[in-house]
């Protein structure tokens, strides 16, 4: 997949979650391609090899959920680089299990191209789900992209005039 793809998925499903947890997610959408750049100075990597283990990034995920973290850095982090690897499943490469294996795991039969528009589909249809998931949550947590103008109104927030002003300003 394109890191577009990756970043846009990984950052709308981490929103879902906790909105804060979102730009530690999408660094790590990416991670396992730029990490394999920082490697291959000291040890030469192909691409979907080391860096794409799905073992060590559903430990790493395990390890910050469970054990420790950071103001939940490495819980986002990790949780990037692991949707890093399941949308890289869909493709026709697939991605490695662990480092004594020589099999490939896939989603949904690995049959999409990179940079294909079914691509830009699924990556389009997961932002959007998310978005409403987001907009239209009850608990009505933080959601710092996401403007309630009728409910500032209503709280005595704004006045009338900014209201007409934005009322129809989603983002």
């Amino acid at each position: 997949m394109k890191w577009q793809n990756h970043i846009v998925i990984a950052g709308a499903i981490t929103a879902t979650i906790d909105p804060v947890l979102a730009p530690g997610a999408m660094l790590g959408a990416t991670a396992p391609d730029w990490l394999e750049w920082l490697i291959t100075p000291v040890r030469k990597v192909r691409h979907r090899t080391v860096t794409h283990y799905l073992v060590l990034w559903i430990a790493a995920v395990l390890f910050f959920f469970l054990v420790w973290d950071f103001h939940h850095l490495g819980q986002a982090f990790s949780l990037g680089g692991l949707f890093h690897l399941l949308t890289d499943a869909m493709t026709i490469s697939g991605i490695p299990v662990g480092w004594w294996s020589d099999r490939k795991f896939y989603l949904f039969g690995g049959r999409l191209k990179t940079g294909s528009a079914e691509e830009y589909m699924i990556a389009g249809v997961v932002l959007m789900i998310c978005a409403l998931i987001v907009w239209h949550r009850p608990d009505n947590r933080f959601t710092p992209f996401f403007f309630d103008w009728g409910g500032y109104y209503e709280q005595g927030l704004i006045d009338g005039r900014e209201w007409k002003e934005n009322r129809f300003r989603w983002l």
